[in-house]
């Protein structure tokens, strides 16, 4: 009977401002149906990311159960945990500062809950959004492996070979390829696909944890089902590297697990979220530029706690992707959402606003005056282009 080995990375990240009922709905839904087959299939093993800012408000919305369920399986060897930003930020696109500082609050997260020897070898930079200079920092933090999409390298996907190691030649990090087509449709499916040609195969596939369950309705159960099959062998992220032959060192390409192929042709690694043309996410990148520089500027603020919490939250990823208008045809709806843009905006100027140094007072009126600016575009471009579509 041929084997398929499955490598299943799963991504579980809602974003810092997003309202608690989204979040249940996520966890009832999708991470407490994960946690559950796992719990009833003990020789599955997954490679699971967990962001810090979501791990913490589960433990607000009261899923202890939960997290004590992924603390179990993680001592157990059958869940792997890997590192990453804890806000969520396209690392890409910060200062070398902000990159290692979002990495280490997730680190420490990650020690509350997983114990203080908790150390992860992998790393899931939000997006799958490569830079050589994150890959670097990266490394220089003790990581040992990344996982990215396989457009970011710089040949053929049809050429890669799933037998062969693969290492950063800029990083020297290992690299963890997902199977874009395998994974951009619904991984289950796809297997018993597989199982009926009757193909010995490795798949990998990296998905949002959310699939499963919330943004796809599984009523037969084949996630379930396909657990229980002899035929599949499932392994970590470190387990399966592990056991590859020599390595190939390979020059990466800045991408996203996104891109295109047409986007990097044109040099837009992070199209989705900085786009030149895009006036509203220029807007965001500057007022994010002013946070950033006025939160240094004034770190010894008396309210630098509450401005930097603020600036952290405004990093995510979501705020910039909501403002991409992106049509995604096939794969999803319209990525445009005034509200979620503005909750980011809100969140940044918020950090400008929360510092009470006096001598603020000319960054905080500048500030503001890009924020409005920001808001009328927001509103502007909604009711007169994508409301009502």
């Amino acid at each position: 009977m041929p084997k398929i080995t499955w490598i299943n990375f799963l991504h579980f990240y809602q974003p810092p401002t997003t309202d608690n009922e989204t979040i249940i709905e996520a966890a009832e839904k999708s991470y407490k149906r994960i946690i559950s087959a796992l719990k009833r299939n003990r020789q599955i093993k997954f490679t699971l990311n967990i962001t810090g800012c979501l791990l913490e408000k589960l433990k607000i919305l009261g899923y202890e159960e939960l997290i004590n369920d992924l603390k179990t399986m993680v001592a157990q060897g059958q869940i792997e945990l890997t590192g990453s930003a804890a806000f969520h930020p396209i690392l890409a696109l910060l200062p070398d500062k902000e990159i290692i500082r979002q990495i280490k609050i997730n680190e420490e997260i990650l020690k509350k809950y997983f114990g203080p020897k908790f150390n992860a070898q992998g790393f899931f930079i939000p997006e799958a959004a490569y830079a050589v200079k994150v890959a670097k920092i990266v490394k220089k933090l003790n990581y040992r492996w990344i996982m990215l999409d396989e457009i970011s390298a710089d040949i053929k996907s049809s050429r890669l070979d799933f037998s062969s190691l693969y290492v950063d030649k800029n990083s020297g990090l290992k690299i963890l390829f997902r199977q874009r087509q395998n994974s951009k449709k619904y991984a289950p499916q796809v297997i018993f696909k597989l199982m009926k040609k009757l193909e010995a195969k490795t798949v990998i596939t990296a998905t949002d944890a959310e699939l499963y369950g919330l943004r796809h309705k599984d009523f037969s159960y084949t996630f379930e089902k396909l657990l229980k099959r002899p035929e599949i062998k499932t392994l970590t992220a470190s387990e399966y590297l592990a056991g590859l032959g020599k390595s190939k060192k390979i020059t990466l390409r800045a991408s996203s697990w996104e891109s295109t192929d047409q986007e990097l042709k044109n040099n837009l690694p992070y199209f989705l979220w900085h786009n030149q043309k895009n006036k509203i996410q220029n807007l965001l990148w500057q007022l994010t530029s002013a946070a950033i520089a006025n939160i240094n500027k004034y770190a010894k603020d008396q309210n630098y706690f509450w401005s930097r919490q603020h600036l952290d939250r405004g990093l995510a990823s979501c705020t910039f992707w909501w403002a991409s208008a992106h049509d995604f045809r096939l794969y999803g709806p319209l990525a445009w959402n005034p509200d979620e843009i503005e909750k980011g905006a809100n969140e940044l100027i918020r950090s400008i606003r929360a510092l009470a140094d006096p001598k603020t007072r000319p960054a905080k009126i500048k500030a503001e005056k890009l924020y409005i600016k920001i808001k009328q575009l927001i509103w502007r471009k909604h009711w007169h282009y994508y409301w009502l579509k």
